[in-house]
């Protein structure tokens, strides 16, 4: 039932979203925002307190949420529903490989402008002076990144377990992209969110890579590339998933960005020529092709328990 339930689930993420879709998670940022406000504190609070604080913060909001989300699905026959639309809730592939598209159309089409706007809403570097092969570049990048916090994250955690999983996962992941950022204002008041989705994300990103690697057509450069470069990058999940993915596409990814105007130099992910606005759609493809993989793995372990 549980597979199921989450190919249902993959379906109306990719083929379904009406706008109500997004309000539940906007919600809770929305209260994270307020939590922040109340129980940030003065500015010369000790950073040991800062961070005990944020920790806290990160429980109240996280941990009553995932029991009710537990509470739910547990309820006979209701519960099979109240887990579909908990995991539909969660996921957030459909809106990832929109967004991909609409830069991918733009970009084909020619349509720098266009292009540029539809990529500032996909990723967080700055896009108003991105060319046609740095647009790319980012769109590509943000697909294979962000396809482990939009599905295998939140699959993962689901098959573990359960809608609370996947609920957990998204909350987890949604309060690191508010508050895990190594700034001075969020340096300890956001060191729980972001060591908690570190906890979340590192397997998930490792069978992401793995994933990638074998859907691809290179997988021997693929793995290889994952091996050697991967701690290059910062963080647990980038590093992994683009080398593994660029590779797999025959793609270099990594260089040079500018993020909120400051110029940022990252290493060289993957092998290859630099993308071009048809890599776009193969890196959609690639990402879709890696769930498949993921599918029939969960399928074949639910059939050896039987």
């Amino acid at each position: 039932m549980e597979l199921l339930i989450l190919i249902i689930a993959l379906g109306l993420d990719r083929w379904v979203s009406p706008p109500w879709r997004r309000q539940p998670l906007a919600a809770f940022r929305w209260l994270a925002r307020r939590v922040e406000t109340w129980a940030y504190g003065p500015e010369q609070l000790d950073p040991w307190w800062r961070r005990a604080f944020g920790t806290l913060m990160v429980a109240l909001l996280v941990l009553p949420l995932v029991a009710l989300a537990w509470g739910l699905a547990a309820i006979p026959y209701l519960g099979i529903a109240a887990g579909l639309g908990l995991l539909y809730l969660a996921l957030d592939g459909g809106e990832l490989l929109k967004g991909a598209r609409a830069v991918a159309t733009a970009l084909e089409e020619g349509d720098l402008e266009r292009a540029r706007e539809h990529t500032a809403l996909l990723v967080e570097r700055d896009s108003e002076e991105l060319d046609m092969e740095q647009l790319s570049t980012a769109a590509v990048e943000t697909v294979l990144e962000r396809g482990v916090d939009a599905l295998f994250g939140v699959v993962f955690w689901y098959l573990v377990a359960g809608p609370a999983g996947a609920v957990a996962y998204r909350l987890v992941d949604t309060l690191d992209v508010l508050w895990g950022h190594y700034t001075p204002r969020y340096r300890h008041f956001g060191w729980a969110a972001a060591r908690l989705d570190d906890l979340f994300d590192w397997l998930p990103a490792r069978l992401g890579a793995l994933g990638y690697a074998l859907a691809g057509q290179a997988r021997e450069t693929a793995l290889r590339c994952w091996g050697r470069q991967a701690d290059s990058w910062p963080g647990i999940k980038a590093g992994p998933v683009l080398a593994a993915g660029g590779a797999a596409l025959g793609l270099q990814l990594g260089g040079a960005v500018r993020y909120e105007g400051r110029p940022v130099i990252r290493p060289t992910l993957g092998e290859g020529v630099l993308p071009q606005p048809g890599d776009v759609a193969r890196a959609r493809r690639l990402l879709e092709h890696s769930l498949l993989l993921w599918l029939m793995g969960a399928a074949i372990i639910w059939l050896l328990g039987q």
